[in-house]
């Protein structure tokens, strides 16, 4: 009986700090004003784009950057057309990108992709001809001030840059708004928060920046796991660079409109994140407490399977039982109120994101209405994520595309 009350203590003291440096996060994001970088002379970047049967979409993403307020010299634009069996590849030659043809069914993700397009800039002596490298999904389009914006927070000391990521599609319906809230509340109240309190930030899956030191330290790009994003600032941090946030630099991105399409990716997302924390937890704690580094203590906190303790617990309460230490009905009784504090936990989330539509009201692109809507269906989105995690401890570790529309 002792080990399992416990663990149920140290369960609940851990949610119950998560929950409080979330709510101490969106304090500081609101009572501080966000960082605003210098003017500085714009750097030379390489554009990567990982593209799979995109055609739909590219070629807005390569005419908006075309379009960017940044010298057209100080950047050029490389696609890897992957196992693409429509015109993505032609597209983007049309548009002047440099295109990379890649076939292979067994290697497949983003992170593969990545790597294949990185060894044939080697192959062409290209690896040295920038200052760091920008990674897009084809399905983005941005502001015309982005480049120049993020070359403002690279020129300022970040070896790594993530940015402002909004939505293209967020009046779609509750699925895409979810996603998007999502995405909007990371930025605004997490990143945000993280830059003001000097912590490294978490460049996300899209529209993030690294700098040439760190491609030729990692030979290019070596994270393959399913959350390659989540996997890459981990391994920044642990190599102690910095990981910035610009919030000037606005990106856009198509979010899943069916429910089936955002259960698929949120459900890699999940086993991503238990990915990633089996691979590095140890060494993120080791680094937290070597190097007295708070960035390690908070990405710990973000990987920190809360299911996988759940169904551990549970586990553990019916090896008592059978044991006849404790006895079903209080352990009945216990398993409800722990499921009941899961549902309860999406409340402080679900006032985040109403925060976060308040505080973003400018940089949402819906009406009045859609914005009460959605956020009051947010939580329901939220709640969906109990057995998508569920399911991602079962599942196996997978790679499918999102089908974008150019919503």
């Amino acid at each position: 009986m002792g080990i399992l009350y416990l663990f149920d203590v140290v369960t609940v003291v851990i949610g119950v700090v998560y929950i409080l440096y979330q709510i101490a996060y969106v304090i500081i994001s609101l009572t501080h004003k966000p960082i605003v970088f210098p003017k500085a002379a714009p750097k030379k970047y390489g554009i990567l784009i990982s593209a799979r049967n995109e055609e739909a979409v590219i070629g807005n993403l390569l005419q908006c950057l075309k379009n960017q307020d940044y010298p057209n010299e100080k950047y050029d634009i490389f696609v890897v057309a992957d196992n693409c069996t429509d015109s993505t590849g032609d597209i983007a030659r049309s548009f002047g990108a440099i295109v990379y043809e890649r076939t292979n069914k067994k290697q497949v993700g983003k992170g593969w992709a990545l790597a294949y397009l990185f060894d044939k800039m080697f192959a062409d002596n290209l690896q040295n001809n920038y200052d760091a490298f920008i990674i897009f999904d084809a399905d983005n389009t941005m502001e015309l001030d982005y480049l120049d914006q993020m070359n403002k927070c690279f020129s300022s000391g970040y070896d790594v840059v993530t940015s402002y990521r909004n939505s293209k599609n967020f009046s779609g319906n509750w699925i895409s708004s979810g996603t998007a809230l999502w995405f909007i509340r990371e930025s605004r109240m997490i990143n945000n928060t993280r830059m003001i309190l000097g912590n490294n930030c978490h460049a996300g899956g899209t529209g993030f920046l690294f700098s040439k030191r760190i491609m030729l330290r990692n030979k290019g790009w070596k994270h393959h796991l399913i959350t390659e994003d989540l996997e890459f600032s981990i391994d920044c941090i642990l190599h102690k660079d910095r990981i910035g946030y610009c919030g000037q630099a606005i990106l856009y991105d198509e979010q899943p409109v069916s429910f089936s399409q955002s259960w698929r990716q949120r459900l890699r997302w999940s086993k991503g994140f238990l990915q990633v924390f089996r691979h590095y937890s140890k060494e993120m704690v080791r680094h937290a407490i070597d190097e007295k580094d708070f960035s390690s203590i908070d990405m710990t906190l973000l990987l920190c399977p809360w299911m996988v303790i759940f169904l551990v617990r549970e586990i553990l309460a019916v090896v008592y039982i059978l044991f006849d230490n404790i006895s079903l009905e209080s352990q009945i009784s216990t398993t409800i109120t722990l499921a009941g504090g899961f549902l309860l936990s999406t409340i402080p989330m679900s006032l985040v994101v109403i925060i976060t539509v308040f505080a973003e009201r400018r940089n949402i692109r819906a009406t009045n209405l859609e914005l009460l809507v959605y956020s009051l269906t947010f939580p329901i989105y939220v709640m969906s994520y109990i057995p998508i995690s569920f399911q991602a401890i079962f599942s196996k570790p997978q790679w499918k595309p999102i089908i974008h529309t150019g919503g």
